[in-house]
């Protein structure tokens, strides 16, 4: 059976009435707007009662296609659940994904597609410094809401951009938390290798700030490659400097040939890493290299079950029939997931842009389970929350 929809109005244009002086009114309001620039409103989107759609520009092939094929299962898993439960104010959420292979005319040619399809509510989680350093003009212009983009670096959190919500901590959080740890346990040797693209510059000059912070001074700052075709020589120069500790800028392909580069000259040389080095498939990948790395993590363990979010996710991910092993990615995917729910639940049942933005906003102090939101400015990420972990010899992370 086919299901006829008659089109709603636009969403600044959504109220209206019976009456001829509302609609002389509402004449005169059309007649004012048509003055304000798009970037205020954003183009109409076409509401209707079937699957409220979002969109996904991320990694599922490519250097880093393993950290978006994880967030992308779990937002994925989340979303199951709650369409399985009737949805939210009973509309179901169609999540639609494009792969963007890490590259940055990709990305950009799948989020104008995105923006240009009317019926598109939302981006979501979006990953990537790189990707999202070139989107963000055209996507602030657009006023689309611009959920969860996968990356901790300053450069890409405008300030006063109201449609731009960032939920995990910063890079710069990371790094302090990880020079601030080396500094308390009397570690001052400190080398520093970093990405050499625009997500490594911006986790370098994190690390930098938290150093010069805690009165310490980089042994040598190394550069690696996107192909890490220079991870070896990278290595051999860190390892001449005569650190006591690393820390390590890296994502995908550099970690891996790095790490190995410098454990076959330095055995067991201490190693400290952000959040993104922890996809699943790196650490396998790593093998018994990967063994001892410190990481800075910006979600809890995800076998950690104390934490009722934690919970959760295993349920829902258990019930995805998802062959991916759970992890931090899939979990932070999953908590995107969440918010983004509890979001479109408080702007009501016919939820119109502006709406979802207006209660985005309002999510004060919002506690999912162990885990806490609180969106303030669009420069600033929601969560705190930062906490250290270690590669266990069974390649798994531990506190």
């Amino acid at each position: 059976m086919t299901e006829h929809r008659t089109p709603s109005p636009p969403d600044s244009f959504a109220a209206g009435s019976n009456s001829q002086r509302a609609r002389l009114t509402r004449r005169r309001m059309l007649g004012a707007l048509a003055a304000v620039p798009v970037a205020l409103y954003g183009p109409a989107y076409a509401q209707d009662t079937g699957p409220l759609r979002i969109a996904q520009s991320t990694a599922l092939s490519g250097p880093l296609g393993e950290l978006g094929q994880a967030m992308h299962q779990g937002a994925k898993a989340c979303f199951a659940g709650i369409n399985a439960k009737g949805g939210v104010n009973g509309r179901m959420i169609e999540l639609t994904v494009a792969d963007d292979g890490y590259d940055v005319k990709r990305a950009l040619g799948n989020v104008k597609g995105f923006i240009d399809d009317k019926s598109n509510f939302a981006l979501f989680n979006c990953m990537g410094t790189p990707m999202i350093e070139a989107m963000l003009p055209q996507v602030v212009e657009s006023g689309m809401p611009f959920f969860a983009p996968f990356s901790g670096a300053l450069s890409v959190r405008p300030s006063n951009a109201r449609n731009v919500f960032n939920i995990r901590a910063s890079y710069a959080d990371e790094a302090e938390q990880l020079v601030q740890h080396l500094a308390t346990i009397g570690i001052r040797r400190i080398a520093i290798v970093y990405q050499n693209n625009s997500f490594g510059k911006e986790v370098f000059d994190a690390t930098q700030r938290s150093m010069t912070k805690h009165k310490l001074e980089a042994t040598a700052i190394v550069t690696v490659e996107n192909n890490s075709s220079d991870a070896a020589a990278a290595a051999t120069k860190i390892a001449g400097s005569n650190p006591e500790a690393v820390l390590v800028g890296l994502a995908g392909k550099p970690t891996i040939d790095f790490v190995k580069a410098i454990r076959a000259q330095r055995k067991g040389l201490s190693l400290y890493a952000l959040s993104i080095m922890g996809a699943a498939a790196t650490l396998k990948a790593m093998g018994e290299d990967a063994t001892g790395i410190a990481v800075s993590q910006v979600v809890p363990l995800p076998g950690n079950t104390v934490v009722p979010m934690v919970r959760e996710f295993q349920q829902a991910w258990k019930a995805a029939g998802v062959t991916l092993e759970p992890s931090h990615l899939a979990l932070e995917g999953y908590i995107n997931a969440r918010v983004f729910a509890e979001a479109l639940r408080r702007a009501g049942k016919n939820p119109t842009r502006a709406g979802f933005i207006d209660s985005t906003w309002a999510l004060k102090r919002y506690d999912l389970g162990g885990f806490e939101v609180s969106f303030s400015d669009s420069a600033h990420n929601a969560s705190r929350f930062v906490e250290l972990t270690m590669v266990s010899r069974d390649g798994r992370f531990i506190r």
